[in-house]
Formats: C-alpha cells, structure tokens, sequence
C-alpha cells in the first residue's frame, strides 16, 4: 500500500547506505558534488542505527542493495554494466548481483516444483541439483527430466518474492512522489509513470508462464541469427512460479579470463551483441530487455546464449522508425534531419526553435565520433543531453524507457568485452540495412499492400458499414437540426413577444384616431 508509511523505508535505505559503508563508496564513484555530499552525510549518518548491516562478507556497495531487497538489486545489476559511470571498482563490485546471490534451500525449491506442477518431483526429474545460480527474483537448478534423460535448467522463484518487490516499489512511488513536490521542474521527466512502468515490467518477470511464453517467441523470431541461441522450453514442466528450459553449456560473458582462455575473439563478441541487440528491437521489434552479462553465456562453439526472459521489450512499426532516423541520423552526422524527426515523432515541442536544437544535437554528437569508447565518458555525456533536453522543453517518453535503459546495458556489456568498441561504426550496417528496408519505395509499397489486406477483410462488410455511416450522418444532421431549433426557440418566443407588443401598441393608437 502506498503512502506515507513508506518514509520508514526510505529512512532505512539511507541508514542501510550509510552502516554498510556503501554511501561514500557510491557518491565518490558518482563524482557528487560537494553538497549532494554534504546533503547525504548530514540525512544519513543520525539513522545509522537503523540500517541492516547486511552480509559482511560482500564489498559495501553489494552489501547495502542485497540488504535492501530486490528491487534495489535490480538497479545494482543495469549499474554494474556501466565501469565508465560508476568506476571500474563499483563496477566489480556489483557483478556480483548479477547471478551470485544467496540462493535458498533446495528443500524449498522442490516444494514449490511438487506445489506449482502438482506432482513429485521425484517422478519429474530424475537429478535435481543443488542451486547453480541465484538472482533477486529467482534461482536456477540443473536437471536431468525422468522420462527423456534430457538436461534442462528449471527456474524457481524466491519464496515471498512478490510481497518484497511490493514494498520497494511503493517506496520508489513516495521517492517519486518527494520529487515532483520538492522539484516541480522535475514533472516533465514523469518520475511517477517512470516507476509505473518499471513496476508493471518488474510483475510480468514474476509470472513464469510469461517468461516461457517470452522465451517461445523470443526463440521464434531469432532462429536464424548466426551465432546466437535461445533454449527451448518444456512446457509440461513449467508453470507460474517453476519455468523448466533446455540446458545451456557455457561460458558466463561475464568470466573474460575463461573466454579468453577458449580463445574466443572477444572483440568480435562486443560487435556481435550491440549488432544482435539492434537486429531484435529494429527488425523484430522485440528484444531481450535485461542483457547484461549474468544473463547471456558463450557457448564451446563461440555461439551467444541468452536467458533470463522475465524482461522483454516490445516497440511498434512508428516507434522502430523513428528510432532508426535518429540513429542514422548521428551517423551521417545529420544533425537537422534529426531534430526534425524529433519534432515530427512530437518528442520536442512544436513552438521550438528546430536549427537550434539541430545545433545542440551537433554539441552532443560531433564529440563521439573519431573516438574509441575508451575516451568517451558516458557519465558527461549523459549530463550534457539532461541539459539539453530539460532546455527543449523534451518530456520522458514512457514507452521508449526500456528500450532506452536497455540500450545503455547492451553498449556496458559489448564494451566490457571489446573496451575500444566504437558503438557508432558497429550500429552503422544494421542500421542502414533497416533503413533500406523500411524507409524507402520498397517499404511505401509494402505499407499499401497491408492497408490492401486489412481493407480486403472488410470487403463483405463495406456496404452495412456504408449504410450505417449514411444513417449515422442523417441522424446527426436531424440532431443538429433539433440542436439548433432548440437555440433559437427563445429568439423566437421574444420576437413574437415583441410583435405581440408592438400589435397591441398599434391597435391601441388606432382606436384613439377613431
């Protein structure tokens, strides 16, 4: 339940911040200004007290959000991808939310397989191990199925996951809320539909069907992507909190001494997930939303693996489009091409100036290229496009959050595997392809053979619909009539009231001549 209660949860998240000793980690890593510092310092250190220690064992900055619960894990893992905006230390640090967290009992996760598929696991599987990875949601055991010998992976959630996940996120609504009340220039940015959306991703990655459903079209859409695999689900064996999948031999992207050791072409591993990534979310308009390094494996023969799909992002045709100009846009460096899409898509506001946004555009471009990402410091460039935007009048566009976010993970992995990747020339092929593709005649002509289609199936009902529109316009014609009857019916009555009048004044001047 959302509300002020929830002033407890923040207090303690400072005071958890504070005696894990994660607050000055985070801050000097973040380069804070001196009064953030002072601002954290002064709110922190009086509730010290209250803070949960957490797992000694674990650096500070682990310690703290395993301490405070999932849905600050969550934020640690997308964190742990970006070394050139927290540090390479921090960056470390917070790898390990990614797939090394404390898992619960095995006892536990066999009680859920006997509750959810309504049998004995026993009779399911014919080895069941201990747990091989544990996340903030869920944990994962390597399986052997009874009936085939089959080796599959099945996926348990945590026991009471869904009440924990509940309370972080009312916490971040009364964050969201402090925000807009403390900072009302802060509302274009939509802090409250930011956290309703992060809220609504988060409870479809509780519902495991859903993820095996995700995986299934996932897998669909991708069979023939060179280098890259999806394991397939059993569906029989999988159900709301028990996901059961193939097993998937690899190497984590997250283990580079192991890659390396396999002699696998790291740089052409960093190209090939910016490239798989744009492919997905252009092509498919679907794509993997949570890909950070816990979530996708090299396999023996060099292929990607991916798992994980409680996350997914979905866009539609307008949105890929758009999405697309603007990326080709930065790469031509044509920079007034893409504030006009900006303006078409109704991103910016339409009494903007467009050749002086185009101008801003240029300032946060033109640095990148030429560059390796080495030299590139995403963390200025972030704070560069917050003041651009805030100064074009741009509002947070909810429905490209993930797909933005995302962004921002995948460029954090290829780059943790290829550190000298240049972002720009890899996208530039995919791109162009997709431009090609559905920017030019080819594409006009396949719109019109849609719309062609969709006409088609209406073709029986044409003429009822032409009747019923006639009808429907008649009606409105007779309505308006009447509408209008009834506005001039008092002009009406005080016109004839006025010649009642003057009748009666007339009649009475004539009967004083006779």
């Amino acid at each position: 339940m959302r509300g002020p209660h929830n002033i407890w949860r923040l207090i303690r998240t400072g005071a958890t911040l504070e005696r894990t000793g994660a607050m000055s980690v985070v801050l000097e890593a973040m380069d804070a200004p001196p009064r953030l510092r002072a601002v954290a310092r002064i709110l922190g250190r009086p509730f010290r007290f209250l803070g949960d220690e957490g797992d000694p064992a674990l650096p500070p900055a682990t310690r703290a959000l395993t301490a405070l619960g999932p849905a600050y894990i969550k934020f640690g893992q997308i964190l742990s991808t970006r070394p050139d905006v927290v540090g390479d230390d921090l960056a470390r640090q917070l790898r390990v939310l990614q797939d090394k967290l404390a898992p619960f009992p095995r006892s536990e996760a066999l009680a859920a397989v006997s509750a959810e598929l309504e049998a004995d696991p026993d009779t399911l599987f014919s080895e069941f191990s201990e747990p091989v990875a544990a996340a903030s949601i869920a944990q994962v055991h390597h399986a052997r199925v009874a009936e085939t010998g089959q080796e599959v992976a099945v996926k348990v959630l945590r026991p009471g996951i869904e009440q924990a996940f509940r309370r972080d996120i009312d916490a971040f609504y009364l964050i969201a809320s402090v925000i807009e009340t403390l900072h009302p220039a802060s509302r274009r940015l939509r802090p409250r539909e930011v956290v309703e959306h992060f809220e609504n991703t988060v409870l479809g990655e509780l519902d495991l069907r859903m993820e095996a459903s995700a995986a299934a079209e996932f897998a669909a859409n991708t069979k023939a992507d060179k280098g890259f695999r999806v394991p397939g689900v059993h569906w029989f064996l999988s159900g709301r909190r028990v996901m059961t999948l193939d097993w998937a031999e690899g190497i984590p992207a997250n283990d580079l001494p192991s890659i390396d050791a396999m002699q696998h072409d790291r740089a052409a591993l960093g190209d090939r997930v910016l490239e798989l990534f744009l492919n997905h979310a252009l092509r498919d308009g679907y794509f993997h939303a949570d890909m950070h390094q816990g979530n996708l494996k090299v396999s023996p023969e060099g292929d990607i693996i991916a798992l994980d799909f409680g996350i997914m992002g979905r866009i539609d045709d307008y949105t890929r489009r758009v999405y697309a100009e603007i990326i080709y846009g930065f790469i031509r460096k044509d920079y007034r091409r893409v504030a006009e899409v900006h303006f078409e898509a109704g991103y910016v506001p339409a009494d903007r100036d467009v050749d002086e946004f185009a101008r801003a555009l240029r300032a946060v471009g033109e640095p990148i290229f030429g560059m390796d990402a080495s030299r590139i410091s995403m963390g200025r460039l972030l704070t560069y496009l917050f003041e651009v935007t805030e100064r074009f009048g741009m509002e947070t566009r909810t429905e490209l959050i993930l797909l933005q976010r995302t962004m921002v993970v995948v460029e954090g992995v290829s780059r943790s595997l290829n550190p000298r990747i240049n972002i720009w020339n890899t996208a530039q092929p995919v791109v162009e392809t997709y431009i090609r593709d559905n920017l030019g005649p080819k594409a006009f002509a396949r719109d019109l053979a849609r719309t062609a289609r969709v006409l088609s199936r209406f073709g029986p009902r044409l003429p009822h619909l032409a009747e019923d529109l006639l009808r429907e316009s008649q009606k409105d014609r007779r309505d308006q009539a009447q509408e209008q009857g009834r506005r001039e019916e008092p002009r009406r009555r005080g016109l004839w009231f006025a010649f009642g009048a003057a009748s009666a004044l007339l009649a009475g001047w004539v009967m004083t001549l006779l």
